[in-house]
């Protein structure tokens, strides 16, 4: 029988991906008897970069090759993967998430000092949270507004145009089709610009004297 090879540096690779796995498993229960309101997001993104700190500080106690940090960030990649992510869609997050990683000072976000100082039992992921409780611009109300108006301006445009459309064609049949055309596009943007002005006005009402927030 044939035995099968494990590469060291995969199986320390899964070793810091199935720690960061029991060190969430304790924080997602707290985090649900919050009922935080995020934006699913700036919500994934936190847990995300919360991970890094948490399989950063495990890989230090490991023999491999890649530095603790870099090593984390492949122990995430992995853990992504196998949970499904597309090879590509996952290269694309860990570069975000590598960009979001650090302050414009160069020092490392909360989240991943937090994870860093991660231990079974402590409510540290909570702590990150707690700290962006008044940020409008991550809050899931605001996530909504922006998720229902982008669908009243598809749908709403396109069945605006729809209607538009086949109106003048059906009750002005010689009109060219330039013509047509120019009515279907007039129609929805009837529906689109009044909706995105709206929606512009609504998000700098609710942002009007916060500041940017800091990567998490």
């Amino acid at each position: 029988m044939n035995d099968t090879k494990i590469d060291p540096e995969t199986s320390m690779l899964d070793t810091c991906a199935q720690h960061g796995r029991e060190i969430l498993a304790s924080q997602l229960l707290l985090i649900k008897d919050k009922g935080y309101d995020f934006a699913p997001q700036f919500r994934q993104m936190t847990i995300q970069l919360y991970l890094v700190g948490v399989m950063w500080r495990h890989g230090e106690g490991l023999d491999s090759a890649m530095d603790a940090r870099d090593h984390a960030f492949a122990a995430l990649h992995s853990m992504l993967t196998g949970d499904g992510m597309k090879k590509k869609e996952t290269d694309r997050r860990i570069a975000f998430l590598r960009s979001m990683s650090r302050l414009e000072d160069g020092s490392d976000t909360l989240a991943i000092a937090v994870g860093y100082q991660a231990v079974p039992g402590d409510a540290g992921l909570t702590t990150v949270f707690d700290e962006y409780l008044d940020e409008a611009r991550v809050s899931g109300a605001l996530w909504r507004l922006y998720d229902r108006g982008k669908k009243i301006m598809f749908i709403g445009g396109g069945a605006a145009a729809f209607v538009a459309i086949w109106f003048v064609t059906l009750f002005m049949p010689d009109s060219s089709g330039i013509a047509i055309l120019t009515v279907g596009v007039v129609a929805a943007a009837l529906v689109v610009i009044p909706t995105f002005l709206i929606g512009i006005l609504i998000y700098r009402k609710k942002i009007k004297k916060a500041h940017p927030p800091a990567p998490p």
